[in-house]
């Protein structure tokens, strides 16, 4: 296909902020590489509901990932943002604390009552941080059996120093330990969802495990009471169990997915849609470990700002006065039946993952699965969407926006067939293939 040359204001800038900013943007998965290299827009002047605006004014729905998850009621909610405005016209960070956290402490432990004490932060990959040092100290020790990913820290990273592919079916493979001691070789040992004998082994063969860490579920249902299992070897052996609700957390249920399946943790984390795109995270527990955080030094200005937990109890109310969970199941299976009746009438070999509330489907063709990807998301680019193998679905999300996309997706749907029966699916793309880990950015 000719190649087109005409670049936006978008891609410019992105080309520019690459030579000043490592990587480009503060976020790998807000990367243009990690969707359509050399062509997406990168960059949005505002954003309502499921629309946004880049900097040229082209308008896109966006079917991708709603703020990498953090937007679960839509871009620029009116009823999180009038809460937010209030306290930013009552003053933002004083000396004082803000009465906010209190009532968003309450509000989280009233929706888990296995737990009785909560500590805040802002993102999620500090969060788990802090989750993981007061489970150290309470235990006093070092070594963290893990199931999933858990964001960018030295304690997770460090599984990679072992062997540099160990993080790679935790999400994201290619991540890279540099910068992280060589001490901590050794301390944080990775096992697989689902496989239960794989955290026995583990605890068999260390004595000093004093942490299990699990992603509570992302696209895998956990099967023969897994969640449960795990629970039970972390009692068997004396170690905290944090579930990690980041990603997961709010699209199920109101609160933490582990509620669905009946299994308490020690220390839950969540953060992405409990503020619906302002920064906000929490870490619950209960009382005997979670006071362990006086026994360490964990603090941070900005944990005390207003508007985060402003925006997590405005964001918290409106999932349960509107029954989001719902919402967002009945949109998602929608997308999910839809791409899986496309596929059957254009002979495509997809597979689609659930839940749906974080829909996602894979190709399944090989080495040329990530190129048709990518070119899946340039098609859906030129009709107008944001869009990759994954919906991150949002109250804001309709079944007559869906009806729209699944159009658009069936004339995409027959152009991937076309470029697999052809056997040149490179050929019908505009530029390179995207990035599917972590690559450095020259």
């Amino acid at each position: 296909m000719k190649k087109n040359k005409q670049k936006g204001n978008g891609i410019l800038l992105w080309n520019r902020a690459k030579k000043i900013i490592p990587g480009g943007s503060q976020l790998l998965s807000k990367r243009s590489e990690m969707f359509l290299p050399g062509a997406w827009p990168s960059y949005y002047a505002k954003a309502k509901g499921i629309t946004v605006w880049d900097l040229d004014g082209k308008k896109y729905l966006d079917f991708s990932t709603m703020g990498v998850g953090a937007c679960i009621l839509g871009f620029a909610d009116p009823d999180v943002n009038r809460a937010v405005h209030k306290a930013i016209n009552a003053g933002s960070m004083t000396t004082l604390n803000c009465p906010e956290e209190v009532e968003l402490a309450k509000l989280l432990l009233s929706l888990h009552p296995w737990a009785h004490m909560a500590r805040f932060a802002r993102t999620g990959g500090e969060a788990m941080a802090v989750a993981v040092r007061i489970a150290r100290a309470h235990t006093r020790k070092d070594a963290i059996a893990f199931c999933g990913y858990h964001g960018w820290h030295d304690w997770y990273l460090s599984a990679n120093l072992a062997s540099d592919k160990s993080l790679d079916g935790h999400l994201l493979p290619g991540l890279k330990p540099k910068g992280v001691p060589r001490a901590l070789r050794g301390t944080t040992i990775p096992f697989s969802y689902n496989r239960i004998e794989e955290l026995r082994r583990i605890a068999a063969k260390r004595k000093d495990i004093g942490v299990i860490v699990v992603e509570t579920m992302r696209h895998q249902e956990p099967e023969k009471r897994f969640l449960h299992q795990v629970a039970a070897v972390a009692k068997r052996i004396g170690a905290v169990l944090i579930f990690d609700e980041i990603s997961i957390g709010w699209r199920l249920v109101s609160g933490g997915a582990h509620l669905l399946y009946g299994v308490h943790p020690d220390i839950a984390v969540f953060a992405k849609a409990m503020s619906n795109g302002f920064p906000c995270a929490a870490i619950i527990g209960k009382k005997s470990i979670m006071e362990s955080a006086q026994e360490t030094f964990i603090t941070s200005t900005y944990w005390t700002d207003r508007v985060g937990p402003v925006a997590a109890l405005a964001t918290i109310r409106k999932l349960k006065q509107k029954r989001v969970p719902f919402h967002l199941k009945r949109i998602g299976r929608l997308i999910s039946d839809g791409w899986r009746e496309l596929a059957k009438k254009h002979r495509l070999n997809l597979s689609v993952l659930g839940p749906p509330a974080l829909a996602t489907f894979t190709l399944n063709y090989g080495n040329e699965s990530q190129a048709l990807r990518t070119l899946f998301t340039q098609e859906m680019l030129a009709r107008g969407y944001l869009a990759g193998p994954s919906v991150y679905v949002s109250y804001a999300h309709t079944a007559q926006a869906v009806k729209k996309y699944l159009k658009a997706v069936d004339d995409v749907f027959a152009i991937l067939a076309k470029a697999v029966r052809e056997k040149a699916v490179r050929r019908y793309l505009k530029g390179p293939v995207a990035h599917s880990g972590f690559k450095r950015l020259t």
